[in-house]
């Protein structure tokens, strides 16, 4: 069962990609990468992490357009994946990589600050 739900999770993740890219045409959606999906041990959730390139506001916008389109996007998962129940998509943003950033920018500064 773990293995089919680690496979489950990677080809979410490609086929969520795919569908936001080239098949959702609202201007509200900005540039998202789909980093990661975790799903629920009953495969019934999953909850889609994301990098939105722009500020804070674009993030906002971006987040609740695809909050609004996860029905068009579950519909088409269902058409490319086949399975006995489609997750309930929730979108969440994943500002790991902003937090890494800044800490690496404080302990950075920190060095300099010593070296002096």
């Amino acid at each position: 069962m773990r293995y089919r739900k680690l496979r489950l999770q990677d080809q979410l993740r490609e086929e969520i990609s795919f569908i936001i890219q080239r098949e959702i045409k609202d201007p509200r959606v900005g540039f998202v990468t789909i980093l990661e999906v975790k799903m629920s041990n009953d495969l019934k959730i999953a909850k889609v992490y994301c990098s939105v390139y722009g500020e804070d506001e674009d993030k906002k916008k971006t987040i609740e357009a695809l909050q609004r389109s996860k029905g068009y996007i579950k519909f088409r998962l269902g058409k490319r994946i086949q399975l006995k129940y489609m997750p309930d998509l929730t979108f969440l943003i994943d500002n790991t990589f902003e937090k890494a950033a800044r800490i690496e920018e404080i302990l950075r500064k920190e060095v300099y600050v010593q070296e002096d």
